[in-house]
């Protein structure tokens, strides 16, 4: 355990990002797995709304930094090609 004052804060900061983090990391994650559900109907309305929400969930945890823009990028392109492959 810390002693040092700043290091008993830095603890109680991390503590606090690492549940943010794992927040955004669940909704992105539950957001996805929707999407996934709608296109396994092969409803195309369903699966489109759901790729916008997914999308925009997606991107907001990148743009939070709690992934990397890269990986939000592949893992939007990779829904897109999904989404497109259902037409």
């Amino acid at each position: 355990m810390a002693n040092i004052k700043s290091a008993k804060k830095r603890i109680l900061v991390i503590r606090k990002k690492t549940d943010r983090n794992k927040a955004a990391k669940s909704r992105m994650r539950t957001s996805v797995r929707r999407f996934n559900e709608a296109l396994a109907t092969n409803d195309r309305e369903l699966a489109e709304q759901k790729f916008i929400d997914a999308q925009k969930v997606v991107q907001k945890t990148a743009s939070k930094g709690t992934i990397h823009r890269n990986t939000a990028r592949r893992k939007v392109a990779r829904m897109a090609k999904a989404l497109n492959k259902l037409a």
